[in-house]
């Protein structure tokens, strides 16, 4: 973990203490401050990753084709779909879901965050954006980009792994 990791798990474990123990003690006027000194600590650390999840999330229904080509926004297959998703938000990754799966940082399964690049099958041949609460944003054969829960079932069973580039 680097040293802007520490520092911002720090912050918001602090703010998180400071916020609980506010909301345990403090009159009910301090409820709001508490509450919004918390969403404006998990604004500023998790601002891209909304962003990208934002942006992801208007093209939910748009069709699935496999090789649809960079920059096409009527068709994307699950790694056009993220490098276009991240790319409208700064950052560049590779075309396949394997290169993509050897950038960033790994991230255990216990550990992710929304943002975080969420890859399956072996050897790895799709990605997701995962969303939080167990929620992957992809796209993939009859539903085109969509959202689905990769805690139970198909996906959760062919889950290989993560990576984070969202610093």
């Amino acid at each position: 973990m680097n040293r802007l990791s520490k520092s911002l798990l720090g912050i918001t474990l602090s703010v998180s203490l400071f916020a609980s123990v506010n909301l345990i003690a403090a009159p009910q006027s301090a409820h709001a401050a508490s509450a919004a000194s918390i969403t404006a600590a998990s604004t500023a650390v998790s601002g891209k990753a909304n962003s990208v999840i934002s942006t992801g999330k208007r093209y939910l229904g748009v069709r699935y084709n496999f090789g649809a080509q960079k920059g096409n926004t009527s068709s994307f297959d699950c790694s056009s779909f993220t490098q276009y998703v991240f790319g409208k938000n700064g950052i560049n990754l590779p075309r396949s879901s394997k290169q993509q799966s050897q950038v960033g940082t790994f991230v255990p399964r216990n550990q992710l965050k929304p943002g975080d690049l969420v890859f399956f099958y072996s050897p790895i041949h799709h990605v997701g954006i995962y969303m939080g609460n167990g929620k992957v944003l992809h796209t993939y054969g009859k539903p085109g980009v969509t959202i689905s829960d990769m805690n139970s079932g198909w996906w959760s069973k062919n889950y290989k792994t993560a990576r984070r580039v969202i610093n």
